[in-house]
């Protein structure tokens, strides 16, 4: 039961190391809007609310045959 509910969610090393991707983009993205600059930090903040996010929540590797 313990290996169960560990494994709930899904979530191996590289999902993980996507969504730390993602947390240091979006730190990044907001410092980038503090120093008003408001071109790309938009384009940032979407790209990773959009597209990286998601990706590392759903993301599974290939299983090995």
């Amino acid at each position: 039961m313990a290996k169960q509910t560990k494994d709930r969610l899904g979530l191996g090393k590289i999902n993980f190391l996507i969504l730390a991707l993602a947390a240091v983009l979006m730190v990044l993205g907001y410092i980038i809007m503090s120093m008003n600059e408001i071109s790309i930090s938009p384009i940032i903040l979407a790209v990773v609310y959009v597209a990286i996010i998601p990706l590392a929540l759903l993301y599974r590797p290939k299983e090995k045959e």
